[in-house]
């Protein structure tokens, strides 16, 4: 009965305090990482009641135990909050946390289809960085409203004024309009929530038209099903009405309407302009997915709203169960997760030393690490992650093109005619004084030099075309490191340009290990080759014989470390006696060690696979 008259006092909150659209505001928070996004978000949470000081804990809206650990967001996050405004009105703000760094680009591009403005948060001691570039971009491609925000001007090393008048160049506004806020101790705070009532525009909409609403997320629940995240922007959705997914075709009952406070909070209804949740008790998860338009099943809309571009996975990467047996339960959690995380890809594959996986893609090397540890700490499954590598388009002599994810696949050397591999645009914003050290780090790489132009008197933007390939490895670290953290790296896919590539294999033992297939330049192939040996010799560990580590190109072995066999000391027993007694001892550990190096396994941990990937930078 409690539980019932909260439910209740929460719809009479929610709802019968804001009437009519023009009291509605939509916006999301962008900025780079690290810039101060999620503590935001707290902070108008705290202002405007929608949590209680009690229950506030820092990152709020950032629910999974991964985003707190590693201080990112990963999932955007969408809320719903009263604000009484200064002429007394009370105004609806539903909000989206979204992500900063690149990788989870498509999740901002998810949250501003459903947005008619944005926050864009910079630091005021590092200015305007690359990703708060790329995210700019895309909230001006889909014409939303930008108020940008300066944050951390409490710090002691910020520069609010010269930060202000480098933003204010790059909009094209007045230095004055900038807001300048400190969200770590709430500073100009208030003034962001009336600036967000003044200045974004309240959403457009018909309550008498056929329901039209943008499927922006969605998530699995074992008990519910499908819990679609949406946007109204036509009718209004009701409990236990019947719906329609135009893409798929297929029809079911909202068994749950509600808003997001931002827990799941039942309404029982959801109007244009609004944003809030339905429990669809769909168990196929190939039916809803994000970007589709969801409507009335006896009155349909006529045109379909526009979905999401699809995205591309540039980075791919081979899981497997490290047990045979638990490849229903890896397949099962990545439907799961591709509905919560529609970004990456994956279809099954064999390897003859791993055994039946898959192969997935993804749009980054964060994004690898963060799907592969939420399957292991969500699904409790243990998996091995093969080498990470990207996707070739291979131009064959008949004039067929191949696309090739796993480099163990590539066709034999006499039907290539090129292969073509993905170049990147990226961006580099860092302090001019470090100029220098950046170019002359991206010199040690492939990279075609576009053009330098300064940002304010103390920042530049720097333009290259990279290999997608040299930027997943370790390029934003190793800027970051040259630059003493100050650089920030952006980048967005340009073409597939022919590279002279080689195909380096590794053969443990006499096997080839399709997992630590890598495709290298063919000048550096050699090197390459000599350094993936050595760091396996030191990962992998000794066995009870000896195993030899190779590189080969093409059937030629290029380079061979060997790590010993264990030695055990079996006369140790024996004390004085004929000599005879020791030699049959050695005889027979000899034969021993012959036949477990005929029927032996080599065991390659984990972090084998990772550590090929590192690479020696020329530090001189």
């Amino acid at each position: 009965m409690e539980n019932e008259e909260y439910e209740k006092g929460l719809v009479v909150k929610y709802i019968q305090k804001v009437q009519g659209l023009e009291h509605i505001r939509n916006f999301a928070i962008i900025a780079h990482i690290d810039h101060g996004k999620s503590t935001l978000a707290d902070r108008l949470l705290e202002l405007t009641g929608t949590v209680e000081k009690r229950k506030m804990v820092e990152q709020f809206l950032d629910r999974m135990d991964l985003e707190r650990e590693r201080g990112i967001t990963i999932k955007a996050q969408p809320v719903r909050m009263l604000y009484t405004a200064r002429n007394g009105k009370v105004h609806q703000l539903n909000l989206i946390d979204t992500p900063g760094h690149v990788d989870f680009s498509y999740e901002v591009s998810r949250s501003l289809a459903a947005c008619e403005g944005v926050l864009l948060v910079v630091d005021a001691s590092q200015g305007m960085e690359a990703q708060t570039i790329a995210n700019l971009h895309l909230a001006l491609e889909q014409g939303l409203e930008v108020i940008p925000v300066i944050n951390k001007i409490d710090l002691t090393i910020s520069n609010p004024d010269e930060v202000r008048k480098e933003v204010a160049e790059y909009l094209g506004i007045s230095p004055e309009i900038p807001l300048l806020v400190s969200a770590k101790e709430g500073t100009g705070v208030h003034a962001v929530l009336e600036k967000i009532v003044e200045s974004i525009p309240p959403p457009k909409g018909d309550l008498n038209a056929p329901l039209k609403a943008l499927v922006f997320g969605s998530e699995y629940d074992v008990y519910r099903g499908i819990v679609a995240h949406i946007r109204i922007f036509d009718g209004k959705l009701s409990l236990h009405q019947e719906m329609l997914f135009l893409s798929t075709g297929v029809h079911t009952e909202a068994l749950e309407v509600g808003i997001f406070t931002p827990e799941y909070t039942p309404t029982g209804e959801l109007k244009a302009g609004e944003v809030g949740y339905v429990v669809t008790n769909l168990k196929e998860i190939s039916v809803c997915r994000v970007g589709d338009t969801l409507t009335e099943a006896r009155r349909p809309t006529s045109s379909p709203l526009p979905g999401f571009q699809k995205v591309k996975p540039m980075v791919f990467c081979g899981l497997y169960p490290a047990q045979e047996e638990d490849y229903e339960k890896v397949r099962e959690a990545l439907e799961k997760l591709s509905l919560n995380d529609p970004s990456f890809t994956y279809e099954p594959e064999r390897s003859p030393v791993l055994g039946f996986g898959f192969r997935c893609g993804f749009l980054g090397l964060l994004h690898m690490e963060i799907v592969q540890e939420r399957l292991e700490r969500e699904f409790s499954l243990d998996l091995v992650a093969t080498l990470p590598n990207v996707g070739l388009k291979v131009i064959l002599r008949n004039g067929k093109v191949q696309e090739v994810e796993n480099p163990a696949l590539l066709p034999s050397g006499g039907e290539i005619l090129r292969i073509e591999e993905p170049y990147m645009r990226a961006h580099i914003t860092a302090p001019a004084e470090y100029i220098g050290a950046v170019m002359g780090l991206m010199c040690q790489r492939r990279t075609d030099f576009i053009k330098m132009e300064y940002m304010g008197p103390r920042r530049v933007l720097l333009q290259y075309l990279v290999p997608l390939a040299e930027v997943i490895v370790d390029l934003s670290p190793r800027l970051k490191s040259v630059s003493h953290g100050y650089a920030s790296l952006d980048y967005v896919y340009e073409s597939h340009r022919p590279s002279d590539l080689v195909r380096l294999d590794v053969l443990v033992k006499g096997k080839m290990v399709d997992g630590l297939c890598l495709m290298v330049p063919r000048e550096q192939a050699y090197m390459k080759g000599k350094e993936v040996v050595q760091r396996l010799k030191e990962e992998i560990p000794r066995h009870l014989f000896e195993v030899p580590i190779q590189a080969a190109i093409g059937g030629r072995v290029i380079a061979r470390e060997t790590i010993p066999a264990l030695r055990k000391h079996v006369t140790g027993k024996c004390y004085g006696g004929d000599i005879t007694r020791k030699r049959k001892l050695w005889e027979k550990q000899r034969a021993g060690k012959k036949r477990m190096k005929i029927i032996g396994e080599v065991e390659i941990p984990q972090n084998a696979f990772l550590s090929v990937l590192r690479r020696k930078e020329n530090t001189s």
